[in-house]
């Protein structure tokens, strides 16, 4: 048994940093959680015309309406199975902004032919999005987002382009600060960048058995479609 990551990179695996493949080796069969804490160098928006898309979003912990420079971060990787039998990753960021922090939710479960990583949004998991995990012969890795989905009740539509966005995730690991680095972009096809951040943060590892699941850190409801 591998990681969800793992498996969804596949060969290319290998390639990462050893550091990266420590960190997204986290899961059930490891036994490890992975906390991180950094700095985000800054968070940025789009035109004016994106905040209230992300003041809506941050209702439901989905991206940040906020921008900022030189904001604290935590970001926490916590394995365990959800409510469906699935294994599940947490990727909850919280930004310690002025004024209040924000969270921007996402738990990752392996999709159905084991070859991507779904990644369902919020406190509600009402957004779905494939993520695609490939690595880089740098030894970074690269996460491009694919189709997204929105899901209530019996609601399962594909979120059309024209509103719709794909994030491009780079994640690397620096020898010389000993810092992993993150850049994060969200665009949209039609009106270009919407969102994004970029910073660094070190990482550290604890026994996830031992550890469990913090309270707060799963969603409020969760989403049984692929």
């Amino acid at each position: 048994m591998t990681s969800i990551f793992r498996t969804a990179t596949g060969a290319g695996f290998d390639r990462l940093h050893p550091q990266l493949q420590r960190r997204f080796s986290v899961g059930l069969a490891s036994g490890e959680a992975c906390t991180g804490r950094g700095v985000m160098d800054r968070i940025w928006h789009g035109g004016a015309f994106v905040k209230p898309f992300l003041t809506l979003g941050g209702t439901r912990n989905i991206l940040v309406p906020r921008t900022g420079r030189a904001v604290p971060f935590v970001i926490e990787n916590v394995p365990y199975t959800d409510s469906f039998g699935r294994e599940t990753v947490s990727f909850v960021r919280t930004f310690d902004l002025p004024g209040r922090a924000r969270r921007f939710d996402a738990q990752m479960v392996l999709g159905p032919r084991g070859d991507r990583v779904l990644d369902y949004l919020g406190t509600h998991q009402h957004l779905a999005t494939d993520l695609h995990f490939h690595a880089e012969p740098d030894g970074s890795l690269l996460i491009r987002s694919g189709t997204h989905r929105f899901r209530e009740g019996g609601v399962d539509a594909r979120v059309p382009e024209l509103i719709g966005a794909r994030a491009e995730v780079r994640e690397s690991y620096d020898d010389t600060t000993g810092r992993f680095r993150i850049r994060v972009r969200v665009v949209n096809r039609y009106v270009g960048p919407l969102f994004g951040y970029e910073g660094s943060f070190t990482a550290t590892y604890a026994d996830a058995r031992a550890r469990g699941v913090r309270p707060g850190l799963r969603p409020v409801r969760e989403e049984a479609r692929a």
